[in-house]
């Protein structure tokens, strides 16, 4: 859509690429979960993108029990909009991956445009010790491991989440993503304003490089003209680059735990607020505004926090 001086910032408190070993700031628990959801609304974001894990292990746990740990204590203390995942962990099904959004009827709901390489394995290059059991083989599985969304599964987590007007981040990790969406967006299966996801830096998608990013918004614009809203989230180090490009063409940002540990060169941060204040302060430094969370859900046409089931 059209630059707008309103920036929305969604945080992605936990995720389920990181493993507890790599950093002690990691929300595993609900009351971690609730504590780095609240801590990014409060410090500016506008939207919670949430995934729950086991409490004792830290591993990605998918199912609704895992998420109704959290989900009412956060939605009781903040206005912002909530976002579920639909990408779960690897190794589950499209059927487990879709449940919490299918019981908790969301505002918004995660959806990946195509199956990636969605390859973790070198990790183990800087980490080497784990606290638990799960976390080396699950990266180490990574090397051979297909992240599926085949056109099928795609069409199984709409056709699931139809009738609660639940919309989607559609998450792109390549340019072949996005024509993935125009077709579902042509099949009338996918409706307008899209929020468009565009991932960068996972081995298996798309790079960092500026012109990776700006690629991405020209396929997009072409595709989908002023029937989008563009956001980006960058991994890892290039999480703050990535999001300054995005925000010099008009476009929204993704921060949060879940696409990157760090505040810094060899610096860890130290909550999911630390990094929502820096994604605030280069908004703000180049003239725009943060949205409120209601700004958010107008722009992206949402139903409102009173017609989910959270």
């Amino acid at each position: 859509m059209a630059a707008t001086k309103k920036v929305i910032i969604t945080c992605a408190v936990t995720g389920a690429i990181h493993t507890p070993s790599m950093s002690p700031y990691l929300p595993v628990t609900p009351q971690e979960i609730v504590d780095g959801a609240l801590g990014a609304a409060e410090a500016g974001a506008s939207i919670i993108h949430l995934h729950a894990r086991k409490p004792d292990t830290g591993e990605p746990d998918q199912s609704p029990e895992a998420f109704g740990r959290f989900l009412p204590q956060i939605k009781q203390a903040t206005s912002a909009v909530i976002n579920l995942t639909t990408g779960g962990g690897p190794g589950m099904t499209k059927e487990e991956r879709v449940r919490p959004a299918a019981v908790f009827k969301p505002e918004v709901a995660s959806l990946n445009m195509g199956s990636i390489n969605f390859a973790l394995h070198r990790m183990l290059e800087r980490y080497t010790d784990f606290k638990h059991a799960w976390e080396k083989p699950a990266l180490e599985r990574s090397k051979d491991a297909v992240f599926r969304n085949s056109f099928a599964d795609i069409e199984f987590v709409l056709e699931t989440c139809a009738g609660n007007d639940t919309r989607f981040e559609f998450e792109c990790y390549d340019i072949g993503h996005l024509y993935n969406l125009k077709y579902f967006l042509d099949q009338g299966l996918v409706k307008p304003p899209l929020f468009i996801q565009s991932c960068f830096g996972i081995l298996g998608g798309i790079g960092t490089h500026f012109e990776d990013v700006t690629m991405m918004k020209r396929t997009a614009d072409r595709l989908f003209g002023d029937q989008y809203v563009w956001s980006v989230l960058g991994a890892g180090a290039a999480q703050m680059r990535v999001a300054t490009a995005s925000i010099s063409m008009g476009g929204n940002v993704r921060v949060g735990l879940e696409d990157s540990l760090w505040s810094g060169a060899g610096r860890l941060a130290r909550s999911n607020a630390e990094q929502v204040r820096a994604a605030r302060t280069i908004i703000e430094a180049m003239g725009y505004d943060v949205a409120t969370p209601d700004e958010a859900r107008a722009m992206l046409h949402l139903k409102g926090a009173n017609r989910t089931s959270i």
